[in-house]
């Protein structure tokens, strides 16, 4: 059975909370899917090995499938469709964008 981003256990995603700079660290691993997020968008080369291997591939193409705007950059966005096998060349889905009514 498959792992979701909210099945991590807070204390495992504690090393990454850095990544979320603006909250405490508690704070920042009770939205594991946005913890995810900000170091595959942002993270150092070590960081996104070391989160790979704690969350699986299937956790990756989770966050990714169900992120929200602002939380990847374009080039980030790209990486992870094609890392993941989410998409083929030039296939790629925009960006999540808000939308104001």
């Amino acid at each position: 059975m498959a792992k979701h981003a909210h099945q991590i256990a807070p204390e495992a995603l504690k090393p990454f909370a850095k990544y979320i700079w603006w909250k405490a660290p508690d704070e920042a691993v009770a939205f594991p899917a946005r913890v995810i997020a900000q170091v595959m968008d942002i993270g150092d080369y070590f960081d996104v090995q070391a989160l790979a291997h704690l969350v699986g591939d299937d956790v990756l193409r989770e966050v990714l499938t169900h992120a929200e705007a602002g939380w990847f950059n374009e080039r980030s966005w790209t990486y992870w469709h094609y890392r993941l096998g989410l998409a083929k060349v030039d296939k790629v889905p925009p960006l999540p964008m808000r939308r104001f009514q």
